[in-house]
């Protein structure tokens, strides 16, 4: 008698329900259908052919990318009662030898195994000769070429259906945009295969972007609000890992580099370490993360722009598996984007794949630069268009009006015009500062009517407003990886140029540290707090402190310094002069704002 899903379900796994397209999946599988899944990370992807696997007699084989998942997934359904081993080079000859004898009595019920060694030697023909239940890909986005986690040998599992016709094969991953699920139906010849998507929105997670500025600084005051949990911090380069590995150890936090250059037993030691410890921070380039079975990573945090907004979904995605809150927090700025762009020019694809990579990247840098709901934007790209705003982004938490810039923008086209358009942003900020470098000299840009003329904005403001320019698509980036800027569409940009248009973008505050001064710091190395009233600030600390130990935040969503120091400099008497203060948008303002108001009651202001 075929066993229920639904029993195995609760007998097995002990929960009592299927959750979003599961149920319907699991029924496809166990009919004997082939089926493509498309579902986040957390979502339980895995009890689709886990379940499937105990219903339909035979052994399922599971191809996994990683050692650490195999290793994860089989302990945890050994504990579940369930008969399970994997094949992968960490076991021994021994163990090997059992598992052998194990399927060839027809004993297990899932088989863990590589691409690498499923495509090994005589594993293909061993299996031709046992009854399968079916074939599961995990993480079937590494057949992208073009991918994040791109594995080679993915490219050859179309295998599977000359060899095995007859049995069901499940390709799941926890992301693909479009284009890749288009790759990964065509790749593993899943043509006839059903499509299961479910919603990729993960609203426990808390998306939080900000201009890179001092990103060592920026992490170590991200991270004083993230003591004691676990967490990742990706970074583009192993010096760079290494680099804010030592800075986050010297701040006293648990923490550990992770990257391709360590050694096999250093990074295998790493990978238990967070695996099995609590509080431990990882900072690693993208080979850590794929596969990563951890529930309670409480934070994934980028110190410089991944490679996609896929990717960067992927790679957040390791964060609040357990579907509690996390927070994806990333520093970004124009400096990430020529070595990105310069990756893509200097790589071996054909013309057409650059220009659809360019494209990846430039909705990457429109999600960065955005001024309305990162969510929206995220889950635009990935197919899932028309959520509402989420509430649980910095754009949403932190509504801003935005700032007037038309007489900027129109300074900044004049400059890119003026310069013959083929100047990359960093050169443009220098002419309109009147900047005078060797390379304004030599280009004779020290002459031209637009030098000097930005000085109303600081660096980091002309560099948010060329970016946000680009992104809005006014201006353009050449694909030749030197970052020059050129004119975008005349529709767009000839209004602007007229004045016939008015334009707002959201702009950071002027930044607290220029060329050739030192920042203002109070005792400790804090920020100063200028004119704030300091009976009245402590007072605000103290009650942000408690209301992040009731709902089990860290302080800073609650209130960020700069917006209490803010409060304690203005003394706001209303709701109304509240809600203008940096950092308090409505839904702070519902929560807080009459226990904030009875504060600064308490601390009247200095006559």
């Amino acid at each position: 008698m075929t066993p229920d899903p639904a029993g195995v379900l609760r007998s097995v796994f002990g929960y009592a329900s299927f959750r979003g397209p599961q149920a319907a999946i699991v029924a496809h599988v166990c009919g004997g259908g082939s089926a493509l899944v498309l579902m986040p990370t957390g979502g339980g992807k895995s009890l689709c052919y886990q379940i499937p696997a105990l219903c339909r007699p035979g052994t399922a084989v599971v191809i996994s990318p990683l050692i650490a998942l195999m290793q994860d997934q089989v302990a945890a359904l050994r504990q579940a009662g369930v008969r399970a081993a994997a094949l992968h080079s960490a076991e021994s000859p021994e163990a090997v030898a059992a598992t052998w004898r194990e399927l060839q009595a027809g004993r297990l019920e899932l088989l863990y195994v590589s691409p690498e060694r499923l495509l090994a030697g005589d594993l293909i023909e061993r299996l031709a000769q046992l009854p399968l239940a079916l074939f599961a890909i995990d993480e079937a986005h590494c057949v992208s070429q073009w991918g994040h986690d791109f594995r080679p040998e993915y490219l050859q599992l179309a295998v599977l259906v000359e060899r095995f016709a007859t049995t069901p094969r499940i390709a799941l991953t926890a992301t693909a945009d479009p284009r890749t699920r288009a790759e990964i139906v065509q790749r593993l010849a899943l043509e006839q295969a059903a499509v299961f998507t479910a919603s990729f929105d993960r609203p426990n997670i808390r998306y939080l972007l900000r201009d890179k500025l001092e990103p060592q600084r920026q992490l170590l005051d991200f991270l004083d609000g993230q003591r004691g949990h676990s967490g990742i911090v990706y970074a583009r380069s192993r010096k760079r890992v290494e680099q804010f590995a030592a800075a986050l150890v010297a701040a006293g936090h648990d923490a550990l580099a992770y990257h391709a250059g360590l050694s096999a037993e250093q990074r295998a030691a790493g990978l238990e370490r967070f695996r099995h410890g609590s509080g431990v921070v990882v900072v690693a380039t993208i080979a850590f993360g794929m596969g990563i079975d951890k529930p309670d990573v409480r934070f994934v945090a980028h110190v410089d722009l991944p490679k996609s907004l896929e990717a960067y979904y992927q790679e957040t995605g390791r964060a609040g598996r357990d579907g509690l809150p996390a927070v994806a927090w990333m520093v970004h700025g124009a400096g990430d984007v020529p070595q990105l762009r310069r990756f893509i020019e200097d790589s071996e694809a054909d013309p057409e794949q650059k220009r659809i990579e360019h494209g990846r990247l430039d909705a990457l840098i429109g999600f960065a630069e955005a001024s309305s709901c990162r969510r929206q934007i995220l889950l635009s790209y990935l197919g899932e268009p028309g959520s509402d705003p989420c509430g649980n982004c910095d754009i949403c938490l932190e509504p801003d009006q935005g700032t007037d810039v038309t007489e900027a923008a129109r300074k900044a086209l004049s400059a890119v015009y003026r310069t013959g358009g083929r100047f990359g942003a960093a050169h443009l900020v220098d002419v309109l500062l009147g900047g005078d470098t060797a390379k304004i000299r030599s280009q004779g840009h020290d002459r031209l009517g637009v030098h000097g003329i930005g000085r109303e904005l600081d660096r980091g403001q002309w560099r948010t407003l060329f970016r946000q320019l680009t992104a809005r698509g006014y201006l353009m980036s050449s694909t030749d990886g030197h970052g020059g800027l050129a004119f975008g569409p005349d529709t767009l940009v000839r209004p602007l140029l007229r004045g016939e248009q008015r334009l707002e973008m959201r702009l950071p505050p002027p930044a607290r540290v220029r060329r050739g001064e030192r920042a203002e710091a109070g005792p400790g190395g804090a920020p100063s707090t200028g004119n704030a009233d300091p009976d009245l600030l402590a007072a605000l600390k103290t009650w942000r402190l408690e209301q992040a130990r009731q709902q089990g935040v860290p302080p800073y969503l609650v209130f960020q310094d700069r917006t209490l120091i803010t409060i304690a400099e203005r003394h706001p008497v209303d709701r109304e002069e509240l809600s203008g203060i940096y950092g308090i948008g409505q839904a702070k303002l519902a929560s807080y704002g009459a226990a904030v108001l009875a504060l600064v009651s308490r601390h009247p202001a200095p006559a």
